[in-house]
């Protein structure tokens, strides 16, 4: 059962932030792992430790084109008195058979491929002729060079230390060695190292499907002609983007009108695709606030805690808030308010914590520094409130951008931090050092 049913509820109790959040999080659950494909996994999070089954690399190698010889043929070579050697042979990448290099003999070699038996070293082709008969050659020669090219000797030029220009097996990671713990969010470079140790699928935390719509008979979408009180519909764009920067798989849904019974079956349809439900707006104490009207009736207190618990929170944005669970799979749905700025610190604060959790991961909030206001004239805040002010950080500092309309969203998009003022501030001074959560 949610945290909700334990505490007083309703119109007269005034929640705080933290207490809102720890409800959230004491909620919601981290989904069921499952076996996914290497790239179907990328963003998701690990939830047992890797080995490596073989090493990295499997096999001594070179890492250059040139010539596999034994360390003594080569000691004392010099543009005037080069060694001259006897080419065996070709080893390419992916040769299994391969030569064996002995006294006065060279392999020629191509990089990643196997080092021969009996060689010691690898000189880079630039080191010889090339087996051209002349003196060395230059990159660009070298890399023109072909097998019908070459004569039955080469001429090396310098000399050439024990395992130069060799990559010796398991100098990257060894067979037994944990490649991955647990808990780790597989990105591009995670994916290519399960790849090279020879995995094609991995156990992991699936990516959370997050569906965003927003409600209000005024909004309409981009690219259509505004008629009279209608404006643009950004927040389910603000926030489907929000929720995929969380590392979820999101689902924008257009603006619904201001109707319960469109909003209701709107929501029960979109179930199907959901692990977390967003709406934003329609929660507040006006005449059209339809979420709380669609909501009302979906699912039950006396049914395992389901039902929509809808409250205000003693901060500024965002005071009214919505959260619970719908449907019959009990799918978490935080409500949010409409105005775009409340809209998208409530996310910050509430959702996208959510949304990390049902990933798996163990830190789930943005990070917060300290750092010192800079602003020609103090800030001011509501007395019991926790304000959140949009602001620009650099260096240890950090600057307010805009006002603290609720709808001012030009400002939200040169903000990369929220300012904190706590609940008993009502004035913050330039120069005072503030909480500061940052956004990227």
């Amino acid at each position: 059962m949610s945290a909700a049913a334990t505490r007083t509820t309703g119109q007269d109790h005034l929640w705080s932030v933290d207490e809102h959040l720890e409800d959230i999080l004491a909620t919601v659950r981290p989904l069921e792992p499952i076996e996914l494909q290497l790239l179907d996994a990328q963003g998701c999070v690990l939830v047992e430790d890797v080995t490596v089954p073989v090493s990295l690399p499997p096999f001594d190698n070179s890492s250059m084109d040139g010539y596999a010889v034994r360390v003594a043929d080569v000691a004392g070579a010099s543009e005037e008195f080069p060694a001259v050697l006897t080419v065996i042979g070709d080893v390419a990448a992916g040769s299994a058979g391969l030569l064996q290099v002995g006294p006065g003999q060279a392999a020629r070699i191509m990089t990643g491929a196997p080092l021969p038996p009996g060689a010691e070293t690898v000189v880079p082709v630039e080191w010889t002729d090339g087996g051209m008969g002349g003196g060395p050659v230059s990159g660009m020669q070298a890399r023109s060079l072909s097998p019908e090219g070459a004569s039955g000797q080469v001429r090396v030029h310098r000399p050439a230390e024990v395992r130069a220009h060799v990559r010796a097996k398991g100098s990257d990671v060894r067979a037994g060695d944990l490649a991955l713990a647990a808990g780790t969010v597989l990105g591009p470079p995670q994916i290519a190292l399960l790849a090279a140790i020879g995995r094609g699928t991995v156990r992991v935390r699936p990516r959370p499907r997050v569906v965003v719509l927003s409600t209000g008979s005024e909004l309409v979408q981009p690219d259509t002609e505004l008629a009279g009180g209608q404006i643009y519909d950004s927040n389910s764009f603000a926030l489907t983007a929000a929720a995929r920067d969380a590392g979820a798989i999101a689902y924008r849904v257009g603006a619904v009108a201001d109707d319960a019974d469109t909003l209701r079956s709107t929501i029960e349809d979109q179930l199907v695709r959901a692990d977390l439900m967003v709406t934003t707006g329609g929660v507040s104490v006006g005449a059209y606030d339809v979420v709380k009207e669609a909501l009302s009736s979906v699912g039950d207190e006396d049914e395992a805690g389901g039902g929509v618990d809808f409250r205000k929170l003693a901060m500024q944005p965002g005071k009214p808030q919505g959260f619970g669970s719908i449907g019959p799979d009990h799918t978490p749905l935080l409500a949010l308010p409409g105005n775009p700025v409340s809209s998208y610190v409530s996310f910050e604060l509430f959702v996208r914590p959510a949304i990390r959790t049902l990933m798996g991961l163990e830190d789930v909030h943005r990070p917060r520094v300290r750092a010192v206001l800079e602003t020609d004239k103090a800030l001011t805040s509501p007395v019991g409130r926790r304000q959140f002010l949009r602001g620009k950080y650099a260096d240890g500092t950090v600057t307010p951008v805009g006002g603290a309309g609720s709808h001012l969203i030009a400002a939200l998009a040169q903000a990369d931090a929220l300012i904190v003022v706590p609940e008993d501030d009502t004035s913050v001074e330039p120069g005072t050092e503030v909480e500061t959560i940052l956004l990227t």
